[in-house]
Parts: structure tokens; C-alpha cells; sequence
């Protein structure tokens, strides 16, 4: 039954963009999200400018994350997300590299997997400052994760060495209204 939500997951999507208009396709991604029948956008981060990792000859990125609720399991969502990115021009190089927009599924309850296609939780994202700290922004504080996560976002913000800056706040009333930049 499409748009049915029987079972009712929370996930938590990281969305990345460093080509092209960076905060567009976030809101674009967040749409597109959020107009599934499946999937309900609930609590969106703020916009964090931050330095590339790995590959750093590239401009600087605009990092968010959002929480949802799905209907839909962990490896569909998953598919879902590849599908929104190829929509929005992402056509992957290289590891690392540049990219209109990345959709990183973090967290789908309390699931942990670990197959080809998908671990959960994300396994690098204890280590990404670019994903904790707007991570924190919309986890619920009964997650399991959130005592560290508070811990590791907080240091992140002091004093800028971790290359992360609050860029934009987004007012999101709620899933059902149009947000406003």
C-alpha cells in the first residue's frame, strides 16, 4: 500500500552539496524527501559550511541532516535515496570527490546491519564532525547515540579547528508547510 505507513521507522539522512547551487539542491533533496508517500520529513538541522575530507582539493561543502519517519525498509530507503540523487545530477567520479549532492542514510532505528550494500549505523560517522554536529541538531535526546554525539558536536564548534561553522538556520514548522529559507 503505497503512502500507508503500517511500520513507522525514524532515519536520519545526511545530505551534502558542494557544486552548483549548494543550498538549493539541499532544499531540493529535503523536497524530493519529503514528497514521497513513503517518507515524512520530521526536524531538519541547521546548514553547516564545512571543509572537504579526504579528497580536499575541491570546494567547501554545505552539510545538513534531517530525521524522517518511513514506511519503507532499510534497503529501500536506501534505494530511494540513490534514486533522489541521480535526480538532482549526481554522477559519481570519485570517492570523495565533488558532488551536486550526497543522501547517507546515518541511522534507521535502533537497526544495525552490515551487508554489501548497507551498514547501519553509518560506519564513519563517529568520525565525520560534517555529520555529528548537524546530526545533533534534530536527534532525539532518548537516542542511544545522543550523550556522545552532544559531546563530539560541542567540541567540534570550538573555536573552528574541526573546518565547521553554522552557515544558515531553517525554519521547518512542520512536514505538512513549505519551508522558508
Amino acid at each position: 500500500m503505497v503512502g500507508q505507513f503500517e511500520h513507522k521507522a525514524e532515519a536520519y539522512i545526511a545530505l551534502g552539496s558542494n557544486i552548483g547551487d549548494r543550498e538549493e539542491l539541499l532544499l531540493e533533496a529535503i523536497q524530493l524527501i519529503d514528497s514521497d508517500p513513503d517518507i515524512r520529513a520530521l526536524r531538519v538541522s541547521g546548514i553547516y559550511e564545512t571543509d572537504p575530507v579526504g579528497y580536499t582539493d575541491q570546494p567547501a561543502f554545505l552539510n545538513m541532516v534531517i530525521a524522517i519517519t518511513t514506511s519503507l525498509k532499510p534497503l529501500k530507503l536506501l534505494h530511494t535515496l540513490l534514486d533522489f540523487e541521480g535526480r538532482l545530477g549526481r554522477i559519481r567520479h570519485e570517492r570523495w570527490g565533488p558532488r551536486t549532492i550526497d543522501l547517507d542514510l546515518l541511522l534507521y532505528d535502533n537497526v544495525r546491519m552490515d551487508q554489501e550494500e548497507l551498514t547501519l549505523p553509518h560506519p564513519r560517522m563517529m568520525e565525520r564532525s560534517f555529520v555529528l554536529v548537524p546530526l545533533h541538531d534534530v536527534l532525539m535526546n532518548s537516542h542511544p547515540l545522543h550523550e556522545g554525539i552532544a559531546t563530539t558536536a560541542a567540541a567540534a564548534l570550538q573555536g573552528g579547528k574541526e573546518g565547521i561553522a553554522l552557515w544558515k538556520t531553517i525554519n521547518w514548522r512542520n512536514a505538512s508547510e513549505p519551508f522558508e529559507s
